[in-house]
């Protein structure tokens, strides 16, 4: 991926807007400025939430996996903007946890047959676009680092379309471009014929070259080892895992083991740990131990969060809804997590996936064009 990378100069890029401080949220109340005498170390010392909300303030959460589209999809009527009952995620307490980008899910039911899968996550889309739409003074659709940022920048809260299932490419890389031409951000590379327990096939390898070309991010979640070693050998742009944590915390299936996350760690690739009681623990403390352990054999650069809230997934004690993100960083920050690392936790590390993304599909866009390969003709 380096390689493509320092290709192109990133000095005019998204990067540049990253390191500029947020606007002030016009929800929050305003934190103190330091005055005479002001004592960093008593900073330091200062109430660990107190510490949390200011550097949420400045670096808010880029939330890896929202389930919003689906649980919306099935409600009957809902409320969104001044606080519903019947959702996990609605707009005040997305605002109260410092929420600030967003992957939903168009994910859908694996049970559905092939045509329901592309035709229900077309629907999805159309229902996201929809949502944000009714609410352009709280959201904003964003396709890539850049327009998250600038969604940021504007007080919004940038929302990015994905992952989908990889079976709603309909195993066909035009209907691979049309999605992204519709704002598809990232597609799950499992439960398909190309991409399964024994690896990718040789469409399963193509799918991953024209994600590479047109900024398409590679979702490992639930992948198969074999099929994750794959794409971290042949993907040019960083892979993401929209919900892993640690196996060797918690031995769920789409949990990393350590080997994988050192690997993941060395391509510079993005674990979000899922805030899920079935997947890192039913505490908040457990949830930390995994993104923890996740910094520490991946790297800092390597880790992120995922709320998985309006999912069917349980959450863990204090965090039963989006507004716990604060209590979440406070007890990373009273483990003694620099606040640079915290940073990236947050909001750095998703961000830097995005524009790796698209510093590789310019590139990659330079040396070849759309491609034609049907799967027929390379797996019949």
């Amino acid at each position: 991926m380096a390689d493509l990378q320092d290709e192109i100069n990133a000095t005019a890029e998204a990067g540049e807007l990253d390191r500029s401080p947020a606007p002030p949220d016009p929800l929050a109340e305003p934190l103190p400025e330091p005055g005479p005498g002001h004592d960093p170390e008593a900073a330091e010392a200062a109430d660990p939430l107190d510490r949390a909300q200011a550097v949420l303030a400045a670096h808010p959460v880029a939330d890896g996996y929202s389930g919003l589209p689906g649980t919306l999809r099935d409600l009957p009527w809902y409320d969104f903007e001044t606080g519903d009952s019947g959702l996990e995620s609605d707009l005040p307490r997305l605002r109260s946890g410092r929420v600030g980008a967003q992957l939903w899910s168009v994910h859908v039911p694996e049970r559905l047959g092939a045509d329901q899968v592309v035709r229900t996550t077309l629907e999805q889309i159309d229902l996201v676009k929809h949502v944000v739409g009714t609410h352009p003074e709280w959201l904003r659709l964003a396709r890539d680092a850049s327009e998250a940022t600038d969604a940021r920048n504007c007080g919004r809260i940038a929302t990015l379309i994905g992952p989908a299932r990889g079976t709603a490419l309909g195993d066909s890389l035009g209907a691979l471009r049309g999605l992204r031409d519709l704002g598809l951000c990232a597609v799950t590379l499992c439960g398909t014929s190309w991409a399964g327990a024994d690896g990718l096939t040789a469409f399963g390898e193509e799918v991953v070259r024209e994600m590479n070309r047109l900024g398409v991010l590679a979702d490992l979640s639930g992948a198969s080892e074999a099929t994750v070693r794959r794409v971290l050998a042949i993907s040019k742009a960083p892979v993401i895992f929209t919900r892993s944590g640690a196996r060797a915390l918690h031995d769920h299936p789409d949990n990393l083991s350590d080997a994988l996350l050192a690997e993941v760690g060395a391509l510079k690739g993005l674990c979000m740990v899922p805030l899920a009681d079935g997947r890192t623990g039913p505490s908040l403390r457990e949830a930390a131990d995994h993104l923890d352990h996740v910094r520490r054999v991946a790297g800092p650069e390597c880790v992120g969060i995922s709320g998985m809230y309006d999912t069917p997934e349980a959450h863990p004690e204090g965090l039963p809804d989006p507004a716990g993100y604060p209590r979440l960083i406070a007890e990373l920050l009273e483990r003694g997590w620099p606040e640079s690392d915290v940073a990236l936790l947050t909001w750095g590390n998703f961000q830097r996936a995005l524009r790796g993304a698209d510093f590789t599909a310019r590139a990659t866009r330079e040396r070849r064009t759309a491609s034609t390969a049907r799967i027929e003709r390379l797996d019949g």
